[in-house]
């Protein structure tokens, strides 16, 4: 994970959570570009500063989402 200010690449298209069931808050946005995975908060929209992360970061975190390793 990146820890400094990046901006999202030109063209990155964001999408919202799909669990944000069309709620205003509490939802995030990811975005890809070429290597380049980047979530944001989209209550803030283009203000939010953005976590980046590389496609193999990303593929690791969904993985460990999906087999419930997080959870407490």
């Amino acid at each position: 994970m990146n820890d400094q200010a990046v901006p999202a690449p030109e063209g990155a298209r964001w999408r919202k959570s799909s669990y944000s069931n069309g709620g205003a808050n509490n939802c995030v946005e990811v975005a890809t570009s070429a290597g380049w995975v980047g979530v944001r908060d989209s209550k803030l929209g283009t203000d939010s500063p953005i976590l980046t992360f590389t496609e193999a970061e990303w593929a690791a975190f969904t993985s460990g989402v999906k087999d419930d390793e997080f959870d407490v």
